[in-house]
């Protein structure tokens, strides 16, 4: 009787999985459907406007939500040898924060 009630448990597992994997979206899915809804700015031209103020070579780009507000997080590269990392606003573009990587 165990045996069968176990089978019966493992044979539901596998569904049960799978539906939280359709759930849980990759990060790039989210962000495209984003981009796709107007919610936020295709990464491009973010970082068009961002080379205009802050020019560099993009080390990292990550996409985070925060307080309901979708975030930019992008890592340059100045052309000085500089590191920063620059907080930009998903939806409209602009910059909300410039910190300097001072790790020497």
């Amino acid at each position: 009787m165990r045996l069968l009630a176990l089978l019966v448990l493992l044979s539901l597992l596998p569904p049960l999985l799978a539906a939280g994997q359709a759930i849980a979206e990759p990060d790039f899915e989210q962000a495209r459907e984003a981009v796709e809804r107007g919610r936020i700015l295709p990464l491009a031209e973010v970082l068009a406007r961002l080379h205009e103020s802050q020019p560099g070579r993009v080390i990292e780009v990550d996409l985070d939500e925060e307080d309901g507000m979708m975030i930019y997080e992008v890592e340059l590269a100045t052309p000085d040898g500089r590191l920063i990392e620059v907080e930009i606003d998903a939806a409209s573009g602009r910059i909300l924060a410039l910190d300097e990587d001072d790790e020497d």
